[in-house]
């Protein structure tokens, strides 16, 4: 029940909550009975939908939620907290999770503004030292996995999606939670090795530019050991040797006098390094005269023995013209050669910061792409840097608490609730519906009034096929779920999810907003608390 990260401990949060667990402490609150809804207000990236993620790592948090020996000593040394009763660290170290329950949504779950992600209860003391970590630990995650989605949805599902972010994220714990993250949104793989080790992610890639480079003086004579043994009989050859005649029959194909001779010298020594994964990165020097003839060279090399290669990554240039001159090169390369199979499994990889646009406009010109490698626009989701999700009490000691102010959209809507998910026929969602815990939930088949929270005239009654609740105990105390969810069945579940949403709702351009309505018990009971709270105006 370890977090992946050891930085997430009960020190990782901001000095305010110390501070105000403190004046519940001196107050006699700290054992109050406190509810927290934690939500965001708008969906990311101009959308009507997101993704939620970071259920996983919150349990093990709360999992292992303890102050060390340690943590209280640096806390006593803080002068922000130099003057508090000594008492106060010592009822810190009694402090756990034991006594806290949370509901959230599941991993992987379409999530929608101001249905809570988790519904937080306990003593409130211990619940409002969690709100900071939670909130790190699912504002990200949850940003990433939606944006992952949207770059899926824009490359179409027979595209295979990789995510190249290591090296562009926003230090390591944002490389290794992008990589969860993005696998979750549909991504099929990661370049990043630990998020590997760690997750169990398919792990991807194949060499840099620098590689290319390397060879550029010396070429051929940096290939020490030449031969390779035919893949079906065992037999050895010279492999450069295969290679120069290869080349000459290719550079006759395409009526070229030669090639860039170090990046054929690369290309050779990596197929002889990896003859079953030989993937070439050929936009070193020339693309079309020079990467793609030296890769058919040493493609048809590895062929004729028995193996397959792999394909190209471009990662500059104009990539839907350079993929199908590719594509067009791959077709007379094996008719010149006499072997129509042998470009049937090439594949076109392609990089160079490739965003949501960029997929919709390669797709428009009939790119002819295969896999496509995203870094930095997918984990430092650049469109669009945070979510926004925030941590507000909705009540305590079973008395609605409301947040009010001027503008609507940040007010909060009071008391513990539960949400349910109203599908039509096809089994499309079309509203989610908040009740308050209590009131009789909505059934399939039966008619159910579904109001917007603050526009008395915007309302629908609703006959829903299927009713879907959303939220579910995941921790008392202990896990209440016999095992959390592995990676690939979160990955599923999220895939079906989208499948769910209408086309409109998922569309690039102006999509449909989606409907989070109320009941009308909840209704009533929200505008009763907010009259009753508000202050009225005195003029004279």
């Amino acid at each position: 029940m370890n977090p992946t990260n050891n930085l997430v401990n009960p020190l990782l949060t901001d000095l305010y909550q110390v501070t105000m667990a403190y004046a519940y402490w001196k107050n006699g609150m700290q054992d109050d009975e406190a509810v927290f809804d934690l939500f965001f207000r708008n969906c990311p990236f101009d959308g009507e939908f997101a993704l939620f993620s970071g259920l996983e790592e919150s349990v093990k948090f709360l999992g292992s939620y303890r102050f060390t020996d340690e943590h209280i000593a640096y806390l006593r040394s803080m002068p922000a907290l130099k003057d508090c009763d000594q008492k106060f660290f010592e009822w810190l170290k009694t402090v756990d999770c034991s006594r806290v329950r949370l509901y959230a949504l599941r991993e992987g779950s379409l999530a929608f503004p101001r249905v809570p992600l988790m519904r937080v209860e306990g003593p409130l003391g211990i619940t409002q030292l969690l709100e900071t970590t939670l909130l790190n630990l699912t504002n990200y995650p949850s940003l990433e996995a939606t944006n992952a989605a949207r770059f899926r949805i824009a490359a179409d599902p027979d595209k295979t999606l990789l995510e190249f972010g290591l090296r562009r994220a926003q230090g390591p714990d944002g490389a290794i939670s992008a990589s969860r993250a993005s696998y979750i949104g549909g991504f099929d793989g990661t370049s990043n090795v630990l998020a590997g080790a760690l997750f169990g992610l398919p792990v991807k890639g194949t060499h840099a530019h620098a590689y290319v480079s390397s060879f550029a003086s010396k070429k051929f004579e940096n290939i020490k050991n030449r031969f390779i043994s035919d893949a079906v009989t065992g037999k050895p050859y010279n492999f450069v040797d295969l290679v120069r005649e290869s080349h000459r029959r290719v550079c006759g194909i395409f009526g070229l006098s030669g090639t860039n001779e170090g990046e054929l010298a690369a290309f050779t020594a990596y197929a002889l390094a990896f003859p079953r994964g030989f993937l070439a990165l050929v936009d070193t020097y020339d693309t079309l005269r020079s990467g793609v003839p030296n890769f058919l060279a040493v493609a048809w090399a590895l062929y004729v023995l028995g193996y397959q290669p792999i394909g190209i990554r471009l990662d500059s240039g104009d990539l839907a013209y350079l993929s199908k001159e590719s594509r067009r090169m791959f077709g007379e390369a094996a008719t010149g050669l006499a072997s129509v199979n042998f470009a049937e499994h090439l594949v076109i990889a392609a990089s160079n910061d490739i965003t949501e646009e960029t997929l919709y406009a390669l797709k428009e010109q009939g790119h002819q792409i295969n896999i496509f490698g995203v870094g930095t626009h997918l984990v430092t989701c650049q469109k669009q840097p945070a979510l926004g999700c925030v941590y507000k009490l909705v009540e305590m000691n079973g008395e609605p608490c409301i947040k009010l102010s001027q503008d609507p959209e940040k007010m909060t809507i009071p008391g513990r609730k539960e949400a349910y998910r109203l599908l039509d026929t096809r089994g499309a969602p079309i509203t989610d519906l908040l009740i308050r815990v209590g009131e009789k939930p909505p059934e399939a088949g039966a008619r159910v009034l579904c109001r917007h929270p603050f526009n008395e005239i915007k309302r629908m009654y609703v006959t829903p096929s299927r009713v879907i609740p959303l939220h579910e105990l995941v921790w008392g105390g202990v896990l209440t779920m016999p095992n959390l969810p592995d990676l690939d069945a979160i990955r599923t579940y999220a895939k079906e999810q989208i499948g769910m949403l209408r086309e409109d709702h998922v569309r690039q351009l102006n999509p449909t907003p989606y409907k989070v309505s109320v009941s009308d018990g909840l209704y009533h009971f929200l505008h009763e608390l907010r009259e009753r709270e508000a202050p009225i105006t005195e003029v004279r």
